[in-house]
C-alpha cells in the first residue's frame, strides 16, 4: 500500500467555486422558504442578507488561514497549527460529522425522491445506485469530478432562471404582489427585526459547504491565492443566488397562506408557479441537487480523511494512500462510499442533526484560530488594520456562529457531544493519555 503519489494540482478557480456551490446546493432555497417566510412575516430575502453577512466573516477567516497553511485539512489543520494539536484533532474529528454524513444525507434524499416517483422499486436499490455512481466518479480524476459538478450547478441555475421567468409572468397576471419592482420582500412598515434574526439563524445552515473548498487546497496550483478567492466567491455567489431566488418566490407568495405544508413547500411552489409539467421537471432537478452535493461532499471528506491519515492520527497505510494513476485518495473514497450505504438504515433527521454539530464546531474554531495565530502568536494587532482584520472580523464571525450554537437542536447537541467523547477517548489512546502530542505532517507555514 506504500506509494509516493500525491494529489494532482490541476483545479482552476471556477472549478473550485462550482464544487463549493454544488456542496451548498443552490435550490435548497425552496426547501426552507415556507418555514422562514412564516417566521419572518414574508421577508425571507432580508433574512438571507443577514445570514450572508454573518457567513462572510467566517469565510474571511478561512481565507486568512489558508494563505498561511495551504493544506487540505481545513479546520482540522488550522486549529492544530494555530492553537493546539490535541484540540486540532478534536475539531477534525467533530468536522467529520459534517463531511462524513452529508453523502449519506444525499443518498437518503435520493431514496425519498425516487421512491415517491417509482414506489414499486425497492428503496434499497436507489441507495446502492446513488452511492455506486458517486463513488466511481470520485475515484477518477478530480478534474472529471469538478466538471460534472459544474454541469449540475448550471442545470440548477437554468431551472431557477426558468422559474423566475414564470414568476414574472404570473406577477403580471395578478399573482402574489402583482408587481415586480417593489421592496416589500425586503422591508416594510411594522416588520419584526428579531424574527428576521431568527430566520437568518435557520438560513445560515443553507451556507454549509463554502468551507469545503479548503479541502481542495492541495489540488490547485496556487492555493494561497486561489482558495481564499474560492471560499469568498462560493459564499458570496451562493448568497446572491439565495437572495434573488427568495425575492421572486416572496413576490409570488407574500405569505404562507397558500401552502398546505409550509415545512415542505417545494412541490407546491413549483406547482403554483408552473403547473404540473413544470413541477415534475422541478422535482427531477432536485435529484441533480443531491447528486451534485453528493459528489462534492464525498470528495471533501475523503480528502480530510487523507490529511488525518497522512498525519498518522489514522492508519497512514490506508487513509494516507493516493492512487498512483488517478491521483485521488481511492481507499478513503471507498470507505466513504461504504459509510454512505448506511442510508439504508438511518433516518434523515438523525443524519442532519449530526451534520449541524460538525459544521458549527469547524466554523467556531476557524474564527478562533485566526485570533490565536495572528493576534497571540504574530502580534498583528499593533496596527489598526491588523486589529480590525485579525481580531474584530473573526470575533464578529465567532459571535454569528455563537448565535447558531444557541439555536442548535437538542438532538444535534446530544449526538454531537457523544461523537466528540468518542474522539476524545481515541485521542487519549493515541497520545498515551496526553503524554505525547498527536502526530503531525509538516506543512510549510507561510509568513504574511
Amino acid at each position: 500500500m506504500e506509494n509516493d503519489a500525491k494529489l494532482k494540482r490541476t483545479l482552476k478557480l471556477w472549478q473550485i467555486v462550482m464544487m463549493g456551490l454544488a456542496y451548498m446546493t443552490p435550490m435548497v432555497v425552496f426547501d426552507t422558504f415556507g418555514i422562514v417566510s412564516g417566521i419572518t412575516g414574508g421577508h425571507v430575502p432580508t433574512a438571507y442578507i443577514v445570514a450572508l453577512v454573518g457567513m462572510l466573516f467566517t469565510a474571511a477567516s478561512y481565507g486568512k488561514l489558508v494563505k498561511v497553511f495551504p493544506a487540505a485539512g481545513s479546520a482540522y489543520t488550522y486549529t492544530q497549527k494555530a492553537i493546539n494539536r490535541h484540540l486540532g484533532f478534536l475539531v477534525g474529528w467533530s468536522s467529520l460529522l459534517d463531511y462524513l454524513f452529508l453523502p449519506m444525507v444525499n443518498a437518503l434524499l435520493t431514496k425519498i425522491y425516487l421512491t415517491a416517483l417509482f414506489p414499486e422499486v425497492p428503496t434499497w436499490l436507489w441507495v446502492v445506485l446513488f452511492v455506486a455512481v458517486v463513488t466511481i466518479l470520485n475515484l477518477r480524476s478530480v478534474n472529471v469530478l469538478a466538471n460534472f459538478n459544474a454541469l449540475f450547478v448550471l442545470i440548477q441555475i437554468a431551472i431557477m432562471t426558468v422559474f423566475i421567468i414564470l414568476v414574472i409572468r404570473g406577477l403580471h397576471s395578478g399573482e402574489g404582489t402583482g408587481e415586480v419592482f417593489t421592496i416589500q420582500p425586503f422591508v416594510q412598515d411594522g416588520m419584526d427585526y428579531s424574527a428576521i434574526i431568527t430566520g437568518a439563524t435557520i438560513l445560515c445552515f443553507s451556507f454549509l459547504g463554502f468551507d469545503a473548498v479548503t479541502t481542495l487546497s492541495e489540488e490547485t496550483p496556487d492555493p494561497k491565492k486561489t482558495i481564499p478567492k474560492a471560499i469568498f466567491l462560493t459564499a458570496l455567489w451562493g448568497g446572491v443566488i439565495f437572495i434573488i431566488s427568495s425575492f421572486f418566490i416572496q413576490l409570488f407568495f407574500p405569505d404562507i397562506s397558500r401552502f398546505k405544508e409550509p415545512d415542505a413547500a417545494l412541490p407546491e411552489i413549483a406547482l403554483y408557479v408552473g403547473g404540473k409539467l413544470f413541477q415534475s421537471i422541478f422535482l427531477c432537478t432536485t435529484l441533480v441537487n443531491t447528486l451534485a452535493s453528493g459528489l462534492a461532499s464525498h470528495a471533501s471528506v475523503s480528502r480530510l480523511l487523507y490529511v488525518m491519515g497522512r498525519d498518522k492520527v489514522f492508519p497512514e497505510k490506508w487513509f494516507g494512500y493516493i492512487h498512483p494513476k488517478w491521483k485521488t485518495p481511492a481507499i478513503n473514497v471507498l470507505i466513504v462510499g461504504g459509510i454512505a450505504l448506511s442510508a439504508l438504515f438511518f433516518d434523515l433527521v438523525t443524519a442532519a442533526s449530526l451534520i449541524n454539530f460538525g459544521a458549527l464546531m469547524a466554523f467556531t474554531f476557524v474564527n478562533l484560530s485566526v485570533i490565536s495565530h495572528f493576534i497571540i502568536k504574530e502580534k498583528k494587532h499593533r496596527t489598526i488594520k491588523g486589529y480590525f482584520h485579525y481580531l474584530i472580523m473573526p470575533l464578529i464571525g465567532a459571535i454569528a456562529i455563537g448565535i447558531l450554537w444557541i439555536n442548535l437542536e437538542t438532538s444535534s447537541l446530544i449526538m454531537g457531544v457523544g461523537w466528540f467523547l468518542v474522539g476524545f477517548c481515541y485521542l487519549l489512546y493515541i497520545t498515551k493519555a496526553f503524554r505525547t502530542a498527536p502526530p503531525q505532517y509538516q506543512v510549510e507555514e507561510i509568513q504574511l
